[in-house]
């Protein structure tokens, strides 16, 4: 991420707060990443990423502001066709994406279903 106050193995879906498998099957990423935002947002553990963004002083503008900046970052990696930074950023995006549903008390089936209606 570029936000250097970030951690970015949580971000990434790796937790280092934790002693889960990193190796969770890549079909079940995005379900363990949201839980663990999920337990973020509801014990808002010391020097975590997520839980800061919960707490923030600017409220949801924070979460608002980086969907912004990795939405921007994403766009330029793929003008300058950078497949790399192109999925590192993309990356970010649908994190801080999965902590707005979060905050909205939407989660992962919401959007599952979301887009099973647009077949």
């Amino acid at each position: 991420m570029s936000d250097p106050s970030a951690d970015d193995s949580e971000a990434a879906g790796t937790d280092p707060e934790t002693d889960e498998d990193p190796e969770v099957p890549s079909e079940a990423v995005i379900d363990e990443l949201f839980a663990t935002i999920e337990s973020r947002k509801k014990e808002l553990p010391e020097g975590s990423y997520t839980a800061s963004l919960f707490t923030h002083e600017k409220g949801e503008n924070a979460v608002f502001e980086k969907i912004g900046e990795e939405t921007t970052e994403a766009i330029l990696a793929a003008k300058d066709d950078d497949r790399e930074e192109l999925t590192y950023e993309s990356a970010d995006l649908v994190y801080h994406l999965l902590v707005l549903f979060a905050m909205k008390d939407l989660d992962v089936d919401d959007l599952r279903e979301e887009l099973r209606d647009r077949f």
